[in-house]
């Protein structure tokens, strides 16, 4: 069973004490969805995983992402597998995501199908009850992935990458209008519409960034750092990927 299911398989119930009981502007990229720094929480209902990944302030984090220029060159987006079984229990990766974020619990069905539920979709905000209205996000798109240097990678990594249910960071159950607005920008062209989501998604995105070594172009890291001064509490706790 993935690291992201074992730990919630009561989401419903740790999202509403995130939800009620956070207090801190401490934002931590593997605890439950962060305060920001304007103090409202993250509604995902995603909790963190690594215990033991390293803690930097988002400001020095960001500056620990190597800048380098984009390699666009040959990329494909079948050249990162996605949404499998990699544990065989019947539910992709798309459903485990779903499942571990769901505010209120599916049910689920055969072949894992989902019925039921809500979720919170943290980049705008809004409380969606049918699954089939939410994306899987990848946190740092596989274009742009590929373009910071997944495209030296093997086509093992790239599958490791677009399933990652190990770092809660990731991936994320979001609107699919949200989604789709983004595609494969980064945070120089696209930033969440919710206000409040902005630390959380600067912490996300630059753990995520580490966690894989990627790189990140001077237009990147320059917008990363201005938006990162609004978020001066924020801390970015990371594990690298095996």
């Amino acid at each position: 069973m993935p690291l992201r299911r074992l730990g919630f398989l009561s989401a419903a119930l740790l999202a509403t004490t995130v939800l009620t009981a956070c207090t801190t502007e401490t934002t931590k990229a593997d605890d439950p969805k962060p305060t920001t720094t304007s103090g409202s929480t993250n509604p995902s209902g995603a909790p963190g995983g690594a215990p033991d990944g390293v803690s930097l302030p988002l400001v020095d984090a960001i500056k620990k992402i190597p800048v380098a220029a984009e390699k666009r060159a040959g990329y494909e987006r079948d050249s990162f597998r996605h949404w499998v079984d990699e544990d065989g229990d019947g539910c992709t990766t798309r459903q485990e995501v779903l499942l571990a974020e769901a505010v209120k619990a599916p049910e689920q069905g055969a072949r894992c199908a989902l019925t039921g539920g809500s979720w919170r979709s943290y980049y705008d905000e809004v409380e969606v009850t049918d699954a089939k209205k939410l994306d899987i996000d990848h946190m740092v798109p596989l274009a742009e992935a590929w373009d910071s240097g997944a495209h030296d990678w093997t086509p093992e990594r790239r599958q490791a990458y677009a399933n990652d249910l190990d770092a809660e960071r990731s991936l994320v159950a979001v609107t699919a209008k949200t989604n789709r607005s983004k595609a494969d920008k980064d945070p120089a062209a696209w930033m969440p519409p919710a206000g409040s989501a902005a630390c959380t998604y600067l912490v996300d995105w630059t753990a995520t960034k580490l966690r894989w070594g990627l790189t990140a172009d001077e237009a990147e890291q320059k917008a990363l750092l201005e938006q990162a001064e609004s978020c001066a509490d924020s801390t970015v706790t990371y594990e690298k990927a095996s």
